[in-house]
């Protein structure tokens, strides 16, 4: 089935869990396994009431860094769980990082207590977040959106990818990794409906009655840092500045109505991809 993207509405959703009915007891039985044997063979609590499980543990103690929706945080620096995991391939490797957390990283491991299987519950259930998207099939053509990015959409002049580029948006390099098709013909056609801190506009007024208006690279208590569109950095000591405001919109314009179905087909295409395994000609 080839999936056509021109106009989707917001609640398509590209991966379903199936809901398999279990006998309390066979789920009660299954818990019994010893971590090592699950090891040896593979994630035993992989079932939909273990997903279940791991979904409910996550909004619990992981979504305070990675957000309910598991798409990271950049002010945190915790990284998007949907995509391609940049530091584990394996079940195991992904049970390790949780269990023993990431040296140097704000990833703490979980608390001794808390049993091996809850662990391997939330490994399925992070699993259940990403899907293979070889098995995605779009109408739009990626190569016509390749030149749509760099042509009429002018993409480029705020995008960098494979370090060719502008730098007033997200690198796109590896966009294919984290966003679905969904997520991308949304982003194109209503940019303010998700915009990362990182993104954000300050608009800045100093003592010497100059107003300065740049993306919010690094801001905390006591100071602010912003660029500027011609990549100027500006760093600012809060208590110096006359006043300053927060504009948490999107730069991007929205392409609702100057691309046609076809545009954003070929468009959405061409960005999803861009990963790692697929180099755009």
């Amino acid at each position: 089935m080839i999936i056509h993207l021109g106009r989707l509405k917001p609640n398509l959703r590209w991966l379903a869990i199936s809901i398999v009915a279990l006998g309390f007891s066979d789920y009660s039985s299954s818990l019994l396994f010893q971590s090592a044997q699950a090891e040896d063979a593979g994630n035993l609590y992989n079932t939909a009431v273990d997903i279940r499980m791991g979904n409910r543990y996550f909004e619990r103690q992981c979504s305070r860094c990675h957000g309910f929706d598991a798409k990271g945080n950049d002010e945190t620096g915790a990284p998007n769980l949907t995509g391609r995991l940049r530091r584990a391939s394996s079940d195991a490797g992904i049970f390790n990082i949780i269990r023993e957390g990431v040296s140097g990283t704000a990833m703490l491991p979980v608390a001794a207590d808390v049993p091996d299987a809850t662990v391997w519950q939330l490994v399925s259930y992070i699993n259940s977040l990403r899907y293979d998207p070889l098995s995605v099939e779009l109408a739009g053509d990626a190569q016509t959106g390749g030149r749509l990015f760099n042509g009429k959409a002018d993409c480029s002049g705020c995008h960098m990818v494979n370090g060719r580029g502008g730098r007033l948006g997200p690198d796109l390099s590896r966009i294919g990794e984290n966003k679905t098709p969904e997520d991308l013909l949304l982003s194109l056609m209503d940019p303010d409906q998700e915009v990362a801190p990182r993104w954000w506009t300050v608009r800045a007024a100093g003592a010497d009655g100059v107003i300065r208006e740049g993306f919010r690279m690094n801001e905390d208590s006591f100071s602010l840092r912003i660029m500027d569109t011609d990549s100027n950095l500006w760093s600012f000591q809060k208590r110096e500045l006359e006043n300053y405001e927060r504009l948490e919109k999107s730069t991007m314009p929205s392409y609702a109505e100057s691309l046609s179905d076809g545009e954003l087909d070929d468009l959405v295409a061409y960005l999803f991809s861009l990963r790692r395994e697929v180099l755009p000609q």
